[in-house]
């Protein structure tokens, strides 16, 4: 028996045990301490291989473009049809199980954004166990920017049996990472800072343990509601990307029902790629999940800014990281900077470098 059966037993009688004992306030801690463990087994089941890339043919995949998305679904659900209608790409397109055997990729251009997007194998469930394309699946979705996951309306409840899939395998699905600062130690035994009082305190510092703290100042920098939240903020497989449902193949299916989905599930998007309905809604919902901004600069202060060829930053960013983008040497030749677009108070006003950028920003530096 290798280590990887050794490790897949534990992890076994752990979540078995977990399902054995009944979850109330005294349990509490119990529940906490075995949910550390659980993870601490899954991080060692993952290995080095958790940080994406993947091996094997059709896995190495160069990333390209400013942002990279990855198409995951069921076999046959229209992923090679969608990527072919938003693409350069040419997936090939099958009415047969697994037509896709590697990573197709394909760059979709909006908005001045170039968006690599790969076509993955049809994904089962147990891929965060092995099953399947399984480790190698998931790698690439670890290393990519967003993650598309696509069913067809006849198979739609799909989409919440993947999201629990890949919960379990760590990926946390439009979600921010906890706010949590870790100061490791070199003696002192486990210090908690909640100001919160979000967490039973010996709780906190027993997971710690049991995930490998031994000497650490672990400050919470937000309440957080649930034990969960604490053992993804100390573990170290955790991957937190943005996420977009679409439904396809909606031509098939009677038009009330169609409505009814819509009506449950307003962010899920409704897609006939051969009819070429949600094409557009997919192309903004990518471009809006990506986060992504466009900032164009000016050679000169009264001249026109060069919307040909965007700097792409992410939301959230300052000017000082449009600099540092253009160029790390610039940063001291440059004392002064005016902006122009929806978010400047008049054209040309001039604000510091810790600006924060906004779409469409256009920028001019000088001294």
């Amino acid at each position: 028996m290798n280590k990887e059966e050794i490790i897949k037993i534990k992890i076994s009688r752990v979540e078995k045990e977990i399902r054995d004992t009944p979850y109330d306030k005294s349990s509490e801690h119990h529940h906490g301490v075995l949910k550390a463990k659980l993870s601490k087994l899954k991080d060692e089941l993952e290995g080095p291989s958790n940080k994406g890339g993947g091996g094997g043919l059709g896995y190495a995949i160069k990333h390209s473009g400013d942002a990279s998305i990855v198409l995951v679904g069921l076999p046959s659900v229209g992923k090679s049809t969608l990527l072919n209608a938003v693409t350069n790409a040419e997936s090939k397109v099958g009415n047969y199980d697994f037509t896709t055997l590697g990573v197709v990729p394909g760059m979709m251009e909006y908005k001045g954004i170039r968006i690599q997007i790969l076509d993955l194998p049809g994904i089962i469930e147990g891929a965060a166990r092995g099953k399947g394309f399984g480790k190698k699946v998931l790698s690439v979705i670890r290393a990519s920017n967003m993650v598309v996951l696509m069913t067809d309306i006849q198979r739609k409840d799909w989409l919440s049996k993947i999201k629990k899939e890949l919960e379990e395998a760590g990926i946390r699905l439009n979600k921010k990472a906890p706010k949590v600062h870790i100061h490791r130690m070199t003696k002192g035994a486990i210090q908690i800072i909640d100001p919160f009082n979000s967490l039973d305190n010996e709780t906190m510092v027993e997971i710690a343990q049991e995930l490998g703290f031994e000497n650490a100042v672990i400050q919470l920098g937000e309440k957080l509601n649930t034990i969960d939240q604490f053992i993804d903020a100390l573990s170290k497989t955790r991957t937190y990307i943005p996420l977009v449902e679409v439904i396809t193949k909606i031509d098939m299916e009677k038009k009330s029902k169609v409505e009814s989905i819509k009506s449950n599930n307003s962010e899920v998007i409704l897609m006939s790629a051969s009819m070429d309905i949600g094409i557009d809604e997919f192309k903004e919902k990518v471009w809006q999940g990506l986060g992504l901004i466009r900032v164009y600069l000016k050679r000169e202060r009264n001249g026109e800014a060069d919307k040909k060829e965007p700097l792409i930053m992410k939301n959230g960013q300052s000017l000082d990281a449009v600099l540092k983008k253009v160029s790390g040497e610039m940063r001291d030749d440059v004392s002064r900077a005016y902006i122009w677009g929806k978010n400047a108070r008049f054209p040309g006003q001039e604000v510091s470098f810790s600006f924060p950028v906004f779409d469409e920003m256009e920028v001019w530096f000088g001294r």
